[in-house]
């Protein structure tokens, strides 16, 4: 198992990964459980999960519009100073939590899609400590220069299947390491991956961060003039899911 971590990157240029787990928290209000989507992975177990959910097995489903992964990219290269670092959030993650046991053994399977990425939202670069400087063309060509990169028309989607193994203390709300196989720009690779479960009724709440490199997943990061400009190997990788009960 592999651990993961975020970077930065060069003014107007980014590149970095998406992946995550899951949570929830107090009175919410439940979303629809959705479809598989038309932008969701090939053969995601959209069934599975409802299956499991139809024989009264306890499903969640994750809340989009509460969950996001933030993504720190950092400049780097003899010339890193002339460019900026750049805090990168997903758009709306889909998926499923299926507990399996009374102990807290469970599974996941979550995606997002990159062309839903949003550059330097000035509320994630201010949670993250980054100084304002990118201006809106910046964050254009960064967006423009990431996806390219992470060639987001050949590989649209991050997909994490996740296995959450028992619980030390036999609860639910605890923190352990999930066994996360991460599909990326092709590439899967096994991670573990540090969270924070808390249950609150029919909702969970599950953050974390973790590094991951973008090598690993075969991605160049992107660079100009002979590396002396470059977006940093590794990427820095929060989250905070909120799931509900199907």
């Amino acid at each position: 198992m592999t651990n993961m971590r975020v970077t930065g990157v060069p003014s107007g240029i980014i590149v970095l990964a998406a992946a995550a787990l899951l949570t929830v928290t107090g009175c919410v209000t439940r979303p629809e459980p959705p479809p598989v989507a038309a932008g969701a992975p090939a053969i995601f177990p959209d069934a599975l999960y409802r299956d499991a959910a139809a024989r009264g097995e306890p499903v969640a489903v994750i809340d989009p519009d509460r969950s996001r992964v933030r993504i720190l990219v950092y400049r780097d290269g003899a010339l890193a100073r002339l460019g900026h670092d750049h805090a990168v959030t997903s758009g709306p993650i889909r998926g499923y939590l299926w507990w399996r046991g009374d102990d807290g053994a469970g599974r996941a399977d979550l995606y997002l899609i990159l062309s839903e990425l949003i550059v330097d939202a000035p509320e994630a670069r201010a949670a993250a400590g980054l100084p304002d400087g990118p201006t809106a063309a910046d964050i254009d060509g960064t967006r423009r220069n990431m996806l390219a990169s992470l060639e987001a028309d050949r590989y649209p989607q991050v997909w994490l299947q996740v296995s959450m193994p028992p619980a030390d203390t036999g609860e639910l709300s605890s923190a352990r390491d999930a066994e996360v196989d991460l599909t990326w720009h092709g590439t899967k690779r096994r991670l573990a991956v540090p969270a924070r479960i808390v249950a609150d009724g029919d909702a969970w709440r599950v953050t974390g961060t973790f590094t991951l490199r973008q090598s690993d997943f075969g991605i160049t990061p992107f660079s100009v003039l002979g590396g002396a400009l470059a977006v940093r190997d590794e990427l820095d990788l929060s989250f905070d899911l909120h799931f509900v009960e199907f």
